[in-house]
């Protein structure tokens, strides 16, 4: 019994220092403005909150500053912004809340970071229940240190939050059938729901569970003889169309979305194949060299750990033009590979006649992290500061409450950076815009319409870099 409590303590104290690790790694540059990679996502979702922060908490209410038409076709001049059900919003509002001295943006990636934290806990558990201890804390190490999912996992998106709640939901899924405990069923269904409000991707996550209950009930009468499914279901699904039946009464407020399916009619062409399995997987998550671990896991894991990552190629292959599109919405992929790379990693080092072989699986993960951080890198750095300052200058001159023009080919990032409610492009004409409430035009682009702008109203500051029009005052007056 005390060698059993010193390895468990060994184990917890191991699975400690990975979780700090990963913590602090998720620090880098974690005061950066919201103007790197795919800051025009990540700006979407912190204008929810700063909404928030302005008009008060009201979930079934979200607004961002964007009130264009460009996202929905519509006019949506209340800026409802009707997508995921806004508990990642609600976590971030709530910390900003209660310590205030962090800032606004680094509470909104540490949301992420804290997600994600929790993940690697229960991908230990998951590790150690389907691999062994080892494996339990190799999956904690590879979710937490691959170099794609350390900066995905430090942005201002709901996708980490998910990802948890669903890693979580699997785990008391798996608890309920080993044990028993109801209470672990209710759990489960709970976390499922509200992975699956926070995103819907999340969904996929259940491919494995359908084997655990095939394994356990043998036969469909087996499955059916109880209520449980039914109500296992219930509490997993019925929130869901609950608020997609609530948001569909704001159509101005729902982004087109079907798009994200085929829209592009992508899918099973050559580009999917390199897309997907080539440049995302092979190389930006798996680093090149990874691929080899990962095979290894794939071909020595057991079948639930199959069903975990055949989960994952549904869900690319159905939602195939985002997955193509956007390299964050691999988030959902990373809790199977992390599980699959330990089971891999195990298999070379296990060999015990063969010191080479693990040699070779220490330089693999090497590898794979020199050449992933490589690419990732990229994604820390501020391609366009000239939109933060622009942005700062026209907080300073414009009026609170005023409404601004921002054109950044949709992009919501500048328009982010005026802490203002607004249009990212010119999606009618001017004048229009201006009788819906626009007050003034900040431009980095010096574009068609910005230039007609300066020639008609005052511009009240211009640099080489940008300019700031204010079209309550034509030129001259």
């Amino acid at each position: 019994m005390k060698k059993i409590k010193e390895r468990r303590l060994l184990d917890f104290i191991t699975l400690g220092v990975i979780l700090i690790g990963g913590f602090l790694v998720r620090l880098y540059k974690i005061d950066n403005p919201v103007a790197d990679w795919h800051s025009w996502r990540q700006a979407d979702t912190a204008s929810v909150t700063r909404v928030y922060l302005q008009e008060g908490l009201n979930l079934l209410y979200p607004k961002y500053h964007d009130v264009s038409s460009i996202q929905t076709g519509l006019t949506n001049l209340e800026g409802y912004r009707m997508v995921e059900f806004p508990l990642f919003n609600f976590f971030h509002y709530l910390f900003y809340n209660l310590l205030p001295q962090i800032s606004f943006e680094i509470w909104g990636r540490l949301v992420s970071i804290f997600s994600s934290l929790i993940s690697a806990f229960f991908l230990f558990l998951l590790g150690k229940r389907f691999i062994g201890k080892s494996g339990g804390l190799l999956s904690a190490f590879f979710y937490l240190f691959i170099p794609y999912n350390v900066y995905f996992t430090r942005v201002i998106l709901p996708e980490p939050l998910s990802v948890s709640l669903g890693v979580a939901a699997v785990w008391f899924f798996v608890v309920y059938i080993d044990k028993e405990k109801l209470s672990s069923l209710f759990a489960s269904g709970f976390l499922f729901a509200l992975s699956i409000l926070v995103k819907p991707y999340s969904v996929f996550y259940a491919i494995p569970l359908v084997l655990l209950v095939f394994n356990k009930y043998k036969n469909i009468q087996g499955i059916v003889k109880g209520k449980w499914p039914l109500i296992y279901l219930d509490i997993v699904l019925v929130p869901f169309f609950l608020w997609r039946a609530w948001i569909n009464q704001f159509p101005q407020g729902i982004p087109h979305f079907t798009w994200v399916f085929n829209g592009d009619h992508i899918r099973f062409r050559p580009a999917f194949w390199r897309w997907i399995f080539g440049e995302r997987l092979g190389i930006l998550i798996l680093g090149g060299s990874g691929v080899a671990l990962f095979v290894e896991g794939l071909i020595k894991s057991k079948n639930f750990l199959k069903l975990f990552f055949l989960g994952n190629i549904i869900y690319l292959t159905i939602i195939a033009t985002a997955n193509i599109r956007h390299d964050y919405y691999q988030i959902f992929i990373i809790p199977a590979i992390a599980l699959i790379l330990a089971q891999g990693f195990l298999s070379y080092w296990e060999n015990k006649k063969s010191y080479l072989s693990k040699f070779i699986a220490v330089f693999l993960v090497f590898i794979m992290f020199i050449l992933g951080l490589d690419r990732i890198k990229e994604f820390y750095k501020i391609n366009h500061p000239e939109i933060i300052e622009a942005g700062r200058v026209l907080d300073r001159l414009a009026p609170e409450g005023s409404k601004v023009i921002a054109p950044y080919n949709g992009d919501t990032a500048f328009l982010y950076q005026t802490k203002r409610w607004g249009w990212p492009v010119v999606d009618s004409s001017i004048p229009e815009l201006i009788e819906k409430g626009a007050e003034f035009l900040v431009s980095v682009n010096f574009d068609k319409d910005t230039k007609e702008a300066m020639k008609i109203y005052k511009v009240i500051e211009k640099t080489d870099r940008y300019v700031i029009v204010d079209l309550r005052m034509k030129e001259g007056l």
